[in-house]
């Protein structure tokens, strides 16, 4: 039997109910909270690579899917709850918007080595993570990226879209996204530590949105989503932008790479904004 096809944009809910005037913001105030004091926990007590720094930072990264739990909770019970969790399989969703979900990230970063060579006459620095590991870790760390997805793009981006468009509500949430990874750069032995944090906030908000404009292809369903958000962490260093040593947190300084990833991000950027611009608030995802 032939498997219907996935819901299309134009086939999706009308309107979405923002809920309550206050529960955006307690959405937001609560996965900062959380997360920032499993994170800061760790920036004054330990290390990222210490068994108690690791857990603290798992729970941590959590927090956006557990405050939209209660926030849902509260206003909608366990009826609402169990709504929002749908959204994580909600199918059918075609294959070709997983596959996209899973490689973007890794052809963008392909595409600044390609630059990186014509702009500066050599390759830059490849990664020595095996090209055999990184699916298999793609796959395996998928389902865990619920605990963020089922917020951000589950539970905030409609309610914003509702309020402001999906532009602008990509925008946005991208802001507030990166800037809620903040403590992360001062976590010692992550990835991050000493990283300049604006670099990653132009990153991360053009990442967001790419990430709507897939919301969209695939009619709100989160999975392919938290591939993509998995592939982001797995795959992103198959270049590396990281600048070896670097304490300036609040700068501008870093590796030519990472401007390069920033520019091509955000001529992708561009172009689903131009996709996303003419979508009203009354397109918002229920």
């Amino acid at each position: 039997m032939t498997a219907p096809a996935p819901p299309q944009v134009a086939d999706l809910p009308t309107t979405v109910d923002p809920g309550p005037p206050g529960s955006l913001l307690s959405f937001f105030l609560l996965a900062f909270a959380f997360m920032w004091t499993c994170f800061i926990t760790v920036t004054v007590t330990t290390t990222a690579q210490t068994g108690w720094g690791q857990a603290l930072l798992i729970l941590g990264a959590y927090a956006p899917g557990l405050a939209a739990i209660a926030v849902t909770g509260r206003a909608a019970g366990r009826a609402g709850v169990a709504e929002l969790l749908r959204r994580v399989t909600r199918t059918p969703v075609a294959a070709r918007w997983f596959v996209f979900a899973a490689v973007y990230i890794a052809a963008i970063k392909l595409a600044v080595a390609l630059v990186h060579r014509l702009i500066a006459g050599e390759w830059p620095r490849f990664g020595t993570e095996s090209l055999f590991l990184i699916p298999v870790a793609i796959a395996f760390s998928t389902p865990f990226q619920a605990g963020e997805e089922i917020g951000w793009r589950g539970f905030a981006l409609p309610r914003l879209a509702a309020r402001m468009g999906w532009a602008w509500a990509s925008i946005v949430l991208g802001l507030i996204w990166a800037v809620w990874h903040l403590p992360q750069f001062f976590v010692r032995g992550g990835d991050s530590h000493g990283q300049s944090f604006w670099v990653f906030v132009l990153q991360v908000t053009a990442i967001s949105v790419a990430m709507v404009w897939l919301y969209l292809r695939v009619g709100g369903s989160l999975l392919p989503l938290m591939l993509f958000h998995s592939a982001i962490n797995n795959s992103k260093d198959i270049v590396p932008s990281a600048t070896a040593g670097a304490t300036d947190v609040f700068g501008l300084a870093a590796s030519r790479v990472a401007w390069l990833t920033v520019a091509l991000l955000w001529l992708c950027a561009v172009f689903f904004l131009a996709r996303l611009a003419p979508r009203t608030r009354s397109s918002s995802v229920a």
